[in-house]
């Protein structure tokens, strides 16, 4: 597949009945559910699971999406949703980029990029990312 960036973390999604809306395509908000499943097992892959960020009272939380749909998927067909984390400050934000290719035809349908700022889970407040946060994230950026 034609990723717009190297090494890409990959999970496949079949899009659903449940996905389609009354135009016939998957609809935006399942795109945005995709993105967060595949951040979500990014995050798990690299041993920041939810039950890590209870035990140190902090979450990367969304910020802001800029998302570009460039075509349509249907339903039963399977998608190929990657990410990448290509900025981190190492103290409150890191930006992750995603890519949704339909590899039946290597059609890119999506382009996304979102920010995400630390915060503290007990009081809703931005907090500086703890170490473990750092080196996980950090280490894993372009």
């Amino acid at each position: 597949m034609d990723w717009d960036l190297e090494a890409p973390y990959i999970i496949d999604v079949r899009v659903t009945a449940e996905d389609v809306d009354a135009l016939g395509h998957a609809n935006n908000v399942s795109y945005v559910r995709w993105l967060e499943r595949c951040a979500w097992q990014h995050s798990e892959s690299l041993g920041l699971s939810m039950a890590e960020y209870r035990d140190l009272d902090r979450a990367m939380v969304v910020f802001r999406h800029e998302i570009d749909y460039l075509a349509a998927a249907y339903q039963e067909e399977v998608l190929a949703v990657s990410t990448w984390i290509v900025e981190s400050d190492d103290r409150l934000r890191l930006v992750r980029q995603f890519q949704i290719i339909r590899p039946a035809d290597g059609c890119t349908l999506l382009r996304a990029r979102s920010t995400y700022v630390c915060m503290a889970l007990s009081n809703g407040k931005a907090r500086r990312m703890p170490p473990v946060f750092v080196e996980r994230y950090g280490g894993a950026a372009l």
